[in-house]
């Protein structure tokens, strides 16, 4: 199997483990009441794993809401779909823990006025690392 071929089996392979992840938020938990705020860290770009890199680059055009797990942390990433404009960002609101879910909100931020802009078009997102924790992650 050449390298090419390789990666792509591994991200389709992440892909829907991805896939299976989201489906299981879909549902919904019940409890929703908030246990504790929970560390984290957003991440530069090239700090985020190269999975997970790659589905925000297959899912970048339209809004997304992923999760990936590896090595004992949780990674999270929303994005907004594509932008006309540079000066976009997307603020974490919350990020906790709850008895049935890991709950995160965030908020898409347009440029401040009188700020420069430029007609490029963008695709803000946001990624967080934090510990692993075995629980669904509902957005918000």
């Amino acid at each position: 199997m050449d390298r090419g071929t390789g990666r792509r089996a591994a991200a389709c392979a992440v892909c829907i483990l991805v896939c299976m992840t989201v489906t299981g938020c879909v549902t919904g938990p019940k409890n929703m009441q908030k246990i504790r705020d929970l560390e984290f860290t957003v991440l530069d770009r090239e700090a985020i794993p190269e999975e997970l890199e790659l589905l925000i680059e297959e899912n970048k055009d339209e809004p997304f809401k992923l999760t990936y797990a590896d090595q004992g942390y949780l990674y999270i990433a929303e994005g907004y779909g594509a932008r006309l404009t540079t000066g976009y960002s997307v603020k974490v609101n919350e990020l906790y823990e709850a008895e049935d879910a890991v709950c995160i909100h965030t908020s898409l931020l347009g440029p401040e006025k009188g700020e420069e802009t430029k007609e490029i078009t963008t695709f803000p997102y946001v990624a967080v690392q934090l510990e692993y924790i075995e629980k669904d992650v509902v957005f918000q």
